[in-house]
Formats: structure tokens, C-alpha cells, sequence
């Protein structure tokens, strides 16, 4: 299962069962809600609303034993324009060294105070597994 950060939907897969995967999401999340199965997708996935997250994790952990659940989280750098401009190796700011001297020149960087700046957002990924409770 997916979370992506871009996009309003979860984005799961799961075993073919001929036809009863539609069924079996009715009957964990309620008869209301509406999962699309996307067969243009690569590769081809079911499409849930967001707000099923930890639901549907808790479920298919239930059904398969376990699964492997990625979640997607924006990110911004802080750092300092006096970190950034230093010469040396002492840094004491936030950004702990990464950006110091000017080595994170990639970023774009957003000045929000005197010195204070912040990078344009990141997408980072985490992966989790999730076990059904008897399953070691």
C-alpha cells in the first residue's frame, strides 16, 4: 500500500481472487465508500480514499499475514544564511553540517527572516512492514 503525498487517493494491491477483493473492501471500510480499481496504473491498483489509512492497513495485515506499507511526507530543510556562508567546519545550526558552506547548493532556498531559510519541500518516502498480531 501507498500513501502518496501528490494525490488524494491510497493506492493498494493485493492477490488477484476473482472478483472478491471488491467485496472484501466493502466489508472492512462500510458499503459507502467507493474503491476504484485503476487498470491503467502501473502496476494495476485499487484507488481508497485517504481518510481509510489505518483501517485498511490493519485489515489487509489481518488477511495476508503481512504487508509492506509506504508512506510519502513533504519535507523542508531549515537552515541559516550564516551557516551557508561559513568557512570552517564549526557549525552549530539546525541543519547539523549538511548545509554548511554552501553544500547543499542544489536547493532552493526561500530567505523567511534575517537569516533564517528554508528549502523548497521534499517528497520522502518511509517503508513499513505490518504483521498480523501471530504472525512472527
Amino acid at each position: 500500500m501507498r500513501r502518496p503525498i501528490d494525490e488524494v487517493r491510497l493506492h493498494a494491491w493485493m492477490p488477484y481472487a476473482g472478483g472478491s477483493n471488491r467485496r472484501w473492501i466493502h466489508e472492512e471500510l462500510g458499503e459507502r465508500m467507493h474503491p476504484t480499481w485503476n487498470p491503467d496504473a502501473d502496476p494495476k491498483r485499487w484507488e481508497i480514499a485517504r481518510t481509510h489509512l489505518r483501517t485498511l492497513i490493519e485489515a489487509m495485515a489481518v488477511r495476508f499475514g503481512e504487508i509492506d506499507v509506504y508512506l510519502q511526507f513533504s519535507t523542508r530543510q531549515r537552515c541559516d544564511t550564516r551557516c551557508q556562508t561559513a568557512e570552517g567546519d564549526d557549525c552549530i545550526c539546525r541543519c547539523m553540517g549538511e548545509n554548511h558552506g554552501g553544500a547543499a547548493y542544489w536547493r532552493e532556498w526561500i530567505q523567511v527572516g534575517d537569516t533564517t531559510l528554508v528549502s523548497s519541500p521534499e517528497v520522502r518516502e518511509r517503508h513499513y512492514v505490518v504483521r498480523r498480531a501471530d504472525v512472527i
